[in-house]
């Protein structure tokens, strides 16, 4: 039954110009002719966010309604904004859009057609579009003629709220309004905005169906195990997931249901600052005719992507439909997963390059969800700074996090999953003093831990964080393995040590409704 939201919405857009399911050539004409976007050599269209180069968490809001009320996890991340407001809000933009030319996509969020959402994304710009249709599960044509979206996005990047009287904190606004089945964007050009709604709403969607819904990347072998990556930005999530052995199921969003692994997209959105063909030849080659660069660089005169230049943002982004990249698996459906990686970059050089966890361990950094920023890339970051993210996932996580660390463990023991953390930070010191890890060493890393090999090996036990470091790995010096041995100064090591375990204790303070066997898979301070 259509709700009044959604007549209204249709009965606008009916009267308008408005352009439905274009192709990709069509959407990147109409992009570059408004002077939204500029064609690179590559055939990708590039497009400025200006003031807004990320999300803005503080802008985010669900609609407070008695239906949701008892299931949100309210708080700094889940804001509430009240019904009445929201209307306001949603009709003023809905007056502004009314003169507009708009783009309309209808697709799908979700691999697994038991599960997958049906979803229409309207946009005020035409790039916005073309970054949907990207980054969404585009429809067959049959599929087309019957799709009756359950969710709609709505884009109005030109529309500032004004917080005085749409009750907003500031000009920008993303509200999930799960009654109306409505999310409304405005006051930003980040496209991230659109994909990152949708991500919220499957995380609300998906568990009440017993869907374990996850921020991660994951992949196939070719035996058909199954391998989750989970990472906050800047970890090597989507770098380390496109790996030319194995299948790419998805780079970013997934749920684990009792079939196996779905990837929630079509496409990939990956961060491109210091992008080679030498180090991520899949994601370099990917970023061709059709493809979104986000606050990307180029020559004026030869249109040459320049991925070295972070003056506009060092978060800068390539959208491309997941196809692009040549062993992906589509449809996006695998069994299993037979690996769980946590992955971090560790700035204080603490953690080793590759850990075995218990299940108990498991949650517990599932839940902690650890990073670190770096100095220098905010104002006031003079020094390496935890990060703590739940579920590597906080801002899209509309429900209270012990839904999803309960649901990982109960699936990690009811397929036998073995989880791994893994540093793909610093060694041999902190940020400044040692050197990040190497890549080729981290890849043979996972790779042992995916085929079988680091099950050979012994394992001992960090004295202070319980997790168990591997004493040999093919391809990877021996004394790496344990990140005290590449430290100079020792007594500087177990210092950090105790420092970022202190970190982790009190984060994970906030989690008093854990079990105690969760809560004992701490770090321990002597």
């Amino acid at each position: 039954m259509e709700t009044k939201m959604n007549k209204d919405l249709q009965e606008i857009l009916s009267a308008g110009n408005v352009h439905f399911n274009l192709p990709v050539g069509a959407l990147v004409e109409f992009a570059i002719q408004s002077n939204q976007s500029k064609l690179t050599s590559t055939g990708a269209i590039t497009a400025k966010t200006g003031k807004y180069t990320g999300r803005s968490p503080k802008d985010k809001f669900i609609v407070d309604v008695p239906s949701v009320h008892h299931k949100i996890d309210w708080g700094a991340t889940n804001q509430p904004i009240s019904e009445e407001k929201f209307e306001k809000l949603y009709q003023d933009v809905l007056n502004f859009l009314e003169d507009k030319e708009l783009f309309v996509f209808d697709g799908f969020a979700g691999a697994q057609k038991e599960y997958r959402l049906p979803i229409r994304v309207v946009n005020q710009y035409a790039w916005h579009n073309l970054f949907a249709h990207q980054l969404f599960i585009r429809p067959t044509t049959e599929e087309l003629t019957s799709h009756h979206a359950e969710f709609t996005v709505v884009s109005a990047p030109d529309f500032e709220a004004n917080p005085a009287v749409h009750g907003t904190n500031s000009e920008t606004f993303i509200i999930l309004n799960f009654e109306k089945k409505i999310v409304l964007i405005g006051g930003t050009k980040y496209a991230g905005e659109i994909k990152k709604s949708i991500f919220s709403v499957m995380n609300y969607l998906l568990p009440e169906k017993g869907v374990l819904s996850m921020h991660c990347s994951a992949n196939k072998g070719k035996d058909g195990d199954v391998a989750l990556f989970f990472g906050l930005s800047g970890t090597g999530k989507t770098t380390l997931s496109a790996d030319p052995d194995r299948m790419l199921i998805g780079d970013d969003e997934h749920g684990w249901s009792e079939h196996g692994v779905f990837n929630v997209e079509g496409g990939c959105y990956a961060k491109c600052i210091n992008l080679s063909k030498e180090k991520e030849p899949e994601i370099f080659n990917a970023i061709k005719f059709g493809s979104v660069l986000e606050n990307v660089v180029f020559d004026e005169t030869t249109r040459a992507a320049d991925y070295d230049d972070k003056s506009l943002t060092e978060n800068t982004r390539a959208a491309y439909p997941i196809e692009y990249i040549p062993n992906s698996l589509i449809p996006g459906v695998a069994g299993h997963p037979n690996v769980v990686v946590f992955l971090t970059a560790d700035a204080f050089g603490v953690l080793p390059p590759i850990s075995k966890l218990t299940k108990e361990q498991a949650m517990f950094h599932f839940l902690s969800g650890y990073t670190s920023k770096l100095a220098g890339t905010e104002r006031g970051v003079t020094e390496p700074e935890a990060t703590f993210s739940t579920c590597f996932g906080q801002p899209f996580l509309p429900l209270a996090p012990r839904v999803y660390a309960e649901m990982l463990g109960e699936k990690i023991d009811a397929h036998g999953a073995k989880v791994y953390l893994v540093n793909t930070g610093w060694s041999g010191g902190p940020y400044g003093v040692g050197k990040r890890m190497n890549l080729p060493y981290t890849r043979a890393m996972i790779t042992a831990a995916l085929n079988g090999d680091l099950d050979k090996e012994e394992f001992v036990e960090h004295p202070v964080f319980g997790v168990f470091m591997p004493q040999n790995c093919p391809g990877v010096p021996s004394e790496i393995l344990n990140p005290r041995n590449t430290w100079k100064d020792k007594e500087a090591y177990d210092a950090h040590t105790a420092k970022l375990a202190a970190l982790f204790i009190e984060n994970f303070n906030r989690f008093s409704d854990m079990p105690e066997n969760i809560k004992n898979a701490a770090p321990k301070i002597k």
